[in-house]
């Protein structure tokens, strides 16, 4: 299931797949027709930035510029149920980013989706749902609207946190948005 659900991604499909926090659309997250899916399957302004994911903190330097300060932060906080908010590389197309010069990214701490993200590369991260309702926290809560338009849709159990991560913007070390994870980057912070 994991490697079929790679290769759907891998050739511009989208997919539902589960992470420690909630459940979450992946597509190639800098493939800008793939991305425009998800944001069509979510019914999500083209104004609201999606996040990506990464496996392995290469991976997050490939899409993102990070200091070796910012790297020693975030091998404090990662991987695991938190964001990060940080300068993008130009392979990360702008409409994932909605123009922003930053993108959000996180780091999951869930073998089904690290194995995906080692296949396929990085893939987009936003909650399985239409924009506005619930977030997912098992496949049995992913909408059938949702799962009748995607390729696949990876059954990973129930997730650990069951609330989005914490967003952390990685510049400023100013928490976003507090989730899961919290306490975690807060102490990092401090």
């Amino acid at each position: 299931m994991i490697a079929s659900a790679a290769r759907y991604v891998i050739g511009g499909g989208v997919i539902v797949y589960p992470t420690e926090t909630v459940y979450g659309l992946g597509a190639n997250a800098l493939d800008e027709q793939a991305v425009m899916r998800v944001f069509q399957i979510k019914k999500r302004p083209l104004s609201n930035p999606i996040f990506l994911a990464v496996s392995n903190f290469d991976m997050l330097r490939n899409v993102a510029e990070v200091s070796r300060a910012d790297l020693d932060l975030l091998e404090q906080i990662m991987p695991g149920p938190v964001s990060v908010l940080v300068q993008k590389k130009s392979v990360v197309p702008d409409i994932l980013t909605a123009g922003s010069p930053f993108v959000g990214i996180r780091y999951p701490d869930h073998e089904t989706a690290l194995r995906i993200i080692d296949l396929a590369g990085p893939i987009t991260s936003t909650s399985a749902n239409r924009t506005g309702s619930p977030a997912p926290t098992s496949v049995a809560a992913v909408s059938a609207e949702i799962a009748n338009r995607v390729d696949a849709v990876v059954d990973g159990g129930k997730c650990a946190y069951g609330q989005p991560s914490t967003l952390l913007d990685l510049e400023k070390r100013v928490i976003v948005r507090p989730g899961a994870g919290l306490d975690k980057v807060m102490k990092a912070i401090s």
